[in-house]
């Protein structure tokens, strides 16, 4: 492409993105004192955001089953049932009963990870004065702000955080930078107020394909400024983007050079949903994105926040398919989540990344708890955030959403907050990312009360979380002759598998196989005809895995 061509379609007003090649991407001037900085800080932590677009329906994500009746009720006509093949899987029966609640169906990969003591539900998140507009709300999340004052920001909280974190680092970028990598990055066609400064600058790029970039990019080359604009409105605004073009060959050169030296594991990715589903909602892509993440970590960049988006969740009509609530659009993007998230996150521990590494999911708005007569449901409130990651403290923040009571926030019938998203963001930002209070209160989340949810140290097959809700009662009697038994306890329906083996490894026969309800059951093992010695039993219910004792005499 001709450098004088370039300049030519670039909108000098905007900084919107640019289309080379018809790919998208949105390449602009970052600070290099920034890039500097973060290449120096003493923590290597990574927050991924999944924005979830469109505002999703949290009831039919994480069902308030302790309310059953009163959730079916509200919207009988896309409620995921409580029975059946497809009825919602019930996420920990050792949860309080305020606190009981459901995934949908198509939720497995998330149960999983929950089962491992890898995420943390926060129930009912919102900002006061909830807007319901898509593009106002998002902005609101974005800029850190909330719809009681009507704010307007030119910057967000991400663009302020970042800026304030690494403001003193005295370096050029990119010549004599140590850092070649963006602080931020955005995969997909743009990037968003999140990431704008107070400048008015953001400290992002947005890619689709690395390699793609990079080739795009050689295209460009350096031009000056032309005479007679030096001092004029027009000639500081092409003189950013010539600043934009200047810094992009740097950019594309790093993230191809990481890009071909990271790698995925043998994890697969989900591709599609296999159920029903209209075709558009039937390709996963999610996925993709958060490959390219793990693929970005293993070859060394050091961007700090990565955003990757999902569309599909603004679901007034045909949410579910008509025959069964449990099918259709809705359910297909939760399909994608739940599967991309388990294999994103077992991608990282392959990896050896998984200790850097913590994801959020938002969207703009909820939905309503009443559904509508055209199988969908319409703008709400508040709904759950869900954090992944070895360093949430797992569990539930929060009860499930009261829904007896439908004055709720004063706009009829609508769920009402239980924790602002600010207080969630101040959390991962200060307890995860080790935000100074500077930073912190850059972004404004300081005025907030910070949630308990990230801990000091990381989920382990061994955990607290896991002790409580897989529970293996000792043998008794023991030592037995003939027979003896134990009490198992798992906090979900589950298949339990049973095997007694001699303690020098040798397989004597099968005690149990099948599936189990929630909750504590007593295992019967016949001893009969063991010679005297010790066994050992080995328990599976889903993932969960440990073994028994139990010494035989004669």
């Amino acid at each position: 492409m001709e450098r004088r061509e370039f300049i030519k379609n670039i909108s000098l007003a905007t900084a919107a993105p640019i289309m080379l090649g018809g790919i998208p991407i949105n390449l602009l001037a970052s600070n290099g004192r920034l890039q500097a900085a973060a290449s120096t800080s003493d923590n290597d932590r990574v927050l991924v955001l999944i924005q979830m677009h469109g505002g999703n329906d949290g009831l039919n994500m994480v069902i308030p089953s302790n309310q059953y009746d009163d959730y079916y009720n509200l919207r009988s006509n896309i409620a995921i049932s409580d029975k059946g093949a497809r009825k919602f899987i019930t996420l920990d029966s050792t949860l309080p009963e305020l606190q009981q609640a459901g995934l949908h169906p198509d939720m497995g990969g998330i149960k999983s990870l929950y089962d491992q003591g890898k995420v943390s539900i926060v129930q009912g998140v919102t900002y006061p004065n909830n807007n319901q507009s898509h593009f106002r709300s998002r902005d609101l999340w974005f800029m850190g702000a909330d719809g009681v004052k009507n704010e307007y920001q030119g910057s967000g909280w991400a663009g302020r955080l970042l800026n304030e974190e690494y403001k003193n680092y005295p370096a050029d970028y990119p010549e004599n930078s140590p850092m070649k990598d963006p602080l931020a990055l955005e995969i997909g066609a743009s990037v968003s107020l999140m990431y704008h400064r107070k400048e008015g600058i953001p400290v992002a790029i947005s890619i689709q394909d690395p390699t793609q970039f990079y080739n795009l990019i050689q295209t460009v080359g350096n031009v000056e400024l032309p005479l007679g604009l030096e001092n004029t409105y027009y000639g500081e605004e092409l003189k950013w983007i010539l600043e934009i073009e200047r810094k992009s060959d740097p950019y594309a050169t790093r993230l191809k050079q990481i890009f071909d030296n990271g790698s995925n594991g043998g994890v697969t990715y989900p591709s599609v949903y296999t159920l029903n589903a209209p075709s558009k909602s039937l390709k996963n892509n999610l996925a993709p994105q958060l490959k390219l993440v793990a693929r970005l970590l293993k070859g060394g960049i050091k961007t700090k926040i990565f955003v990757v988006r999902i569309g599909g969740f603004d679901t007034h009509a045909y949410q579910v398919e008509d025959y069964n609530a449990s099918y259709g659009s809705h359910a297909a993007l939760l399909y994608h989540i739940s599967s991309a998230m388990n294999a994103f996150q077992n991608d990282l521990k392959e990896l050896g990344v998984e200790d850097r590494v913590i994801t959020a999911t938002f969207s703009e708005f909820g939905r309503r708890p009443q559904s509508n007569g055209s199988y969908g449901s319409d703008h709400g409130s508040a709904a759950p955030m869900l954090l992944f990651g070895k360093y949430v403290k797992p569990g539930v923040v929060g009860n499930s959403p009261d829904l007896s009571d439908q004055t709720l926030d004063k706009e009829g019938g609508n769920l009402k907050m239980q924790n602002d998203y600010r207080s969630v963001f101040r959390a991962i930002l200060e307890d995860w990312m080790k935000a100074s209070p500077a930073a912190i209160a850059a972004t404004g989340f300081d005025k907030f009360d910070k949630l308990d949810i990230i801990s000091d140290t990381p989920t382990s097959t061994k955990s607290e979380f896991q002790s409580t809700r897989f529970v293996i009662g000792a043998c008794s009697p023991n030592p037995a002759t003939t027979a003896t038994s134990f009490s198992l306890k798992i906090n979900d329906k589950a298949k339990v598998l049973v095997e007694l083996y001699h303690i020098e490894g040798r397989w004597i026969s099968q005690v149990h196989n099948g599936d189990l309800e929630a909750g504590t059951h007593q295992i019967a093992v016949s001893l009969e005809g063991l010679s005297a010695g010790t066994y050992i039993l080995k328990v599976e219910a889903g993932i969960a895995k440990g073994i028994n004792k139990v010494t035989v005499v004669n």
